[in-house]
């Protein structure tokens, strides 16, 4: 395996970690110092949530031997539903899950996700998914962790990582019971209160909640009439009460809590009813919860993504309050972009810059959503000010543009990794358009890269075992050729054979042969 890159924050494709320096192995670790385990893996995944499973199933596309170790024994029970959002449904489509999961979800149109303004759906979005899947969280974790195992990967539940140790040849992770692993390469996709973190001595800049807001699903005993008259009675000032309907009697139920807790402790029924009582003046008569939980609107962000061959993925690197509802699918969308380029490393192909890109690109995303959702919290408060600025706004997202903007930001469709000069789709994500063969993201199942060739007259080359090649001059893109990274991202567009083979190398390392 080659050696990392040395740590140098320049250029995105230059590098920023040596797992062979002292800043990167130096005493980043909580393990004892026992001798090496025998390696067990070639990653192991900390975490099997959304982003831990999507992870490792990236992984498998490329015969990367993964192991995910689950803290919990069971999956989780309550039925929560999530939002998958446009960009995250697009990358569904390429690795061919999105039918699975449409039979499981409700679609929703795209609208209503800035601070809850509701705003119509711009018309025109520049998607083949334009909408919001509604979804159970379990269904959604249990489909991915099924794929990922249907391709190879092992999952160990209860198994909780208590240490991490790295050296130069790769990660010994120390589990509570005392078993150690082995592998070279350990990524912390552990959530918020993040094992992996800490081990590593990252740091978690931020600020710490101020606020905190009961969510759950639970039936009421009121007519639906009483119900819908008092939310919007009060739903009017007070941004984060409401009640939404799911049928069959369950309600959604959003309530300001009276205070900050600790988040590792559930509230209850009645901390739902008080709360209910304080806000509206009736709890509504709740019962039969099938979930209940709290947030706060605590904003973090690890201060480095990677650490030698130590990385950290979803709430493990970033943490906000779930407005605009972006944070399982900032953790997937880390998964594709990570999946790939760690992959390479793997197997020895990676340019020698490469796994740094995995920071260079994903950390200024998620400080564009920290930063969003904190606009958006601001904006639920009851207070004159910030009601003033709320109906501010709600006036600009009556112009399309503005409207349009917000929306893109929410669902992940906007983003545009600094690739260096070029036409606006360089560095963008490529929506599905179609093909000879019926529709680009088809074509994108195995995770590898496409050159996409309007002129019948390029070539991958030596690249073949890395990057397919569609010759089609009917596809629908205002190019004449590019090249679509395994994530979906356009890493190239021109029509010179010399300067593809230079973008090959940049992207995919030198060409076999």
């Amino acid at each position: 395996m080659q050696a990392l890159p040395k740590a140098t924050p320049m250029h995105p494709l230059q590098s920023t970690a040596d797992p062979s320096s002292s800043d990167a192995v130096g005493s980043k670790s909580i393990a004892g110092g026992a001798g090496r385990a025998p390696l067990t893996a070639d990653v192991i995944i900390a975490g099997c949530g959304p982003t831990g499973a999507m992870l490792a199933a990236e992984l498998r596309l490329h015969d990367v031997r993964v192991l995910v170790l689950e803290k919990e024994t069971e999956p989780a029970s309550f039925v929560r539903i999530v939002g998958l959002h446009i960009r995250s449904l697009e990358l569904m489509a390429m690795r061919g899950l999105l039918e699975r999961l449409l039979e499981h979800g409700r679609r929703r149109p795209a609208r209503g996700f800035f601070a809850a303004i509701d705003a119509p759906a711009p018309e025109g979005l520049d998607s083949a998914h334009a909408y919001l899947l509604g979804i159970p969280q379990p269904v959604l974790v249990h489909l991915l962790e099924e794929r990922a195992m249907d391709l190879g990967a092992q999952v160990r539940r209860g198994r909780a990582v208590a240490g991490v140790e790295q050296d130069d040849d790769g990660v010994t992770v120390e589990l509570t019971d005392g078993e150690q692993l082995r592998s070279h390469y350990l990524v912390g996709c552990d959530g918020g209160r993040s094992t992996v973190r800490g081990a590593l001595g990252v740091g978690f800049r931020g600020e710490p909640a101020r606020t905190e807001t009961l969510m759950g699903e639970m039936e009421v005993g009121v007519p639906l009439e009483e119900v819908a008259a008092t939310v919007a009675e009060i739903g009017g000032t007070d941004k984060r009460f409401w009640l939404r309907p799911f049928g069959g009697g369950v309600h959604q139920v959003v309530v300001p809590a009276a205070g900050v807790s600790d988040r590792a402790t559930p509230p209850t029924l009645e901390d739902f009813r008080q709360q209910l009582r304080t806000i509206a003046g009736t709890d509504f008569g709740v019962h039969s919860p099938r979930w209940l939980s709290r947030f706060g609107d605590a904003t973090r962000q690890a201060e480095r993504y990677r650490v030698g061959r130590v990385l950290l993925a979803g709430d493990a690197a970033h943490v906000h309050p779930p407005i605009g509802g972006q944070g399982l699918n900032l953790g997937v969308q880390d998964a594709v972009n990570l999946g790939w380029k760690l992959a390479a490393q793997v197997r020895g192909w990676a340019p020698e810059a490469l796994l740094d890109t995995y920071q260079a690109e994903r950390h200024p995303v998620a400080a564009d959503v920290l930063d969003n959702t904190r606009a958006q919290m601001e904006l639920l408060s009851s207070e004159p000010g910030p009601q003033a600025v709320r109906r501010l706004l709600t006036e600009l997202m009556a112009f399309d543009e503005v409207n349009r903007h917000l929306i893109e930001k929410i669902t992940a469709i906007g983003i545009r990794y600094d690739l260096g000069e070029g036409p606006d789709l360089l560095g963008r994500r490529l929506r599905d358009i179609e093909v000879r063969q019926g529709h680009l993201y088809g074509l994108l199942h195995r995770g590898r890269g496409l050159l996409l060739d309007r002129t019948e007259r390029l070539t991958v080359g030596g690249w073949a075992d890395r990057v397919d090649r569609l010759a089609d001059p009917t596809a629908a893109v205002d190019v004449p050729c590019l090249l679509l990274r395994p994530d979906g991202h356009v890493a190239w567009i021109g029509d010179g054979q010399q300067d593809l083979d230079d973008h090959l190398s940049r992207w995919f390392g030198e060409p076999a042969g």
